[in-house]
């Protein structure tokens, strides 16, 4: 089946917003199996939009729209594709009734443009949208099933999931029964896990499985897709090669499916009845912010001190010595660590010590991390050198830092080499 997507907006086409709907979109179609042969992005004009439409429906068997569904003048999807449909608008009262309670819910009044989004072309399918007040709808155009969502991301991804992918597989004559299963790992590269997984596809029926793998630094998602007859159908195709992905990445998978990093971080302390206390440098307390921003963190996470340097946060933790300044140590970030649970009181203390550095020869710039977590038995912890810019480095040391917690808490070994670590320091 032949997709397009069409994205809209004069922000869009002029790049004031990155595109990250696009991407959001393919990479769901990829992974159920369904692929996109055209993107058209086309800006806030009618005539521009109309043709779009129109082309998209003579080469294309399905086109997902995103944007334009709002309640403003510059939005118009819904105007656009009555008259590409060749129909006229016709108000939808389902759907404006069901827009009134979302706001008598949430204690606002209706504007009366917000009428304009319960304006559909006569005879389309109304799309529900869990969240917001922007219906889907799907018309026919041309040829092809057009189906328009809302631009605004929280809204768009539950549609998409729940409403416009069944609809494009059972278009597609494929098999709707499909799962996708998904783990999430660090300090392995793209290469080296294609080359650990060699063959383990091969354990299920033939084309039954389908390997596959999303990279995104610091981590890297590798999926399996299944497709069956039914559930039990699918978990049993899925089961040996699910058991063999386990074995061969072994410690590297940090979370599986929608699970996260921190949050699984967060499940550990908690399961352990342990609090934390952060201290980095470099990182910008990104490694404290992204454990505090989740549900329950707070009965959890004690303290995130932030510095510029080792010095600072001495000074900062009433640290008894002032650290030399330079390339942070192993010893010094057990100081600090130690520091950070005694001042705090929490049961666990983390440091994350990053100085960015050139080499010897001034021609690659490079970062030294030195981490370690110490509790109530002692300290384990880490160095590396990580080469790269200043972002690669500190996304590494955020990622390595709650990875080493991860570790720690599940017993694994928190100085396991990873694929990222270029030369020792």
């Amino acid at each position: 089946m032949r997709i397009e997507v069409i994205c809209t907006g004069d922000e869009v086409l002029t790049g004031k917003i990155v595109n990250t709907n696009f991407t959001y979109i393919t990479q769901k179609l990829e992974d159920h199996g369904l692929s996109v042969k055209w993107e058209t992005t086309v800006g806030d004009d009618r005539e521009d939009l109309l043709q779009a439409f129109r082309s998209a429906g003579e080469r294309a068997d399905a086109v997902i729209v995103n944007g334009g569904l709002g309640p403003t003048v510059d939005d118009l999807s819904q105007e656009v594709a009555a008259q590409a449909a060749g129909v006229e608008l016709e108000l939808h009262e389902g759907w404006l009734a069901r827009m009134k309670e979302m706001f008598v819910r949430r204690g606002r009044e209706m504007s009366p443009n917000n009428v304009k989004q319960a304006m559909l072309p006569v005879g389309a399918e109304l799309i529900d949208n869990r969240v917001g007040t922007a219906c889907g709808f799907g018309v026919t155009i041309g040829k092809a099933r057009f189906y328009f969502t809302p631009g605004v991301p929280r809204e768009l991804r539950p549609m998409l999931e729940h409403e416009i992918l069944p609809r494009l597989l059972q278009r597609s004559g494929g098999q709707a029964v499909i799962h996708l299963k998904r783990f999430h790992s660090f300090g392995l590269g793209e290469s080296h896990v294609d080359a650990l997984l060699d063959g383990v596809a091969a354990l299920a029926p033939e084309g039954s499985v389908k390997l596959g793998f999303r990279a995104h630094y610091p981590q890297l998602e590798t999926k399996l897709t299944v497709r069956g007859q039914d559930q039990a159908d699918m978990a049993a195709k899925l089961a040996p090669v699910e058991h063999e992905v386990r074995r061969r990445i072994g410690n590297f998978i940090l979370a599986e499916d929608d699970e996260t990093l921190e949050g699984v971080v967060l499940s550990q302390l908690t399961e352990w009845r342990a609090t934390l206390a952060v201290a980095e440098t470099l990182t910008g307390g990104q490694v404290a912010a992204r454990l505090a921003a989740l549900p329950g963190a707070e009965r959890v996470f004690r303290r995130g001190t932030v510095a510029s340097s080792g010095a600072e946060l001495a000074a900062a933790l009433s640290m008894p010595e002032t650290p030399p300044d330079g390339t942070p140590t192993a010893a010094l970030a057990a100081s600090v660590a130690q520091a950070a649970r005694r001042q705090s009181g929490a049961s666990h203390g983390l440091s994350v010590l990053v100085d960015m550095q050139a080499d010897a020869d001034d021609r690659e710039e490079g970062g030294t991390i030195a981490l370690a977590i110490a509790a109530g038995n002692g300290v384990a912890g880490r160095c590396s050198y990580l080469a790269g810019g200043r972002d690669w480095v500190r996304l590494g040391a955020i990622e390595m830092a709650l990875d080493s917690v991860r570790r720690l808490l599940q017993g694994l070994p928190v100085d396991e080499k990873i694929d990222f670590e270029k030369i020792a320091r």
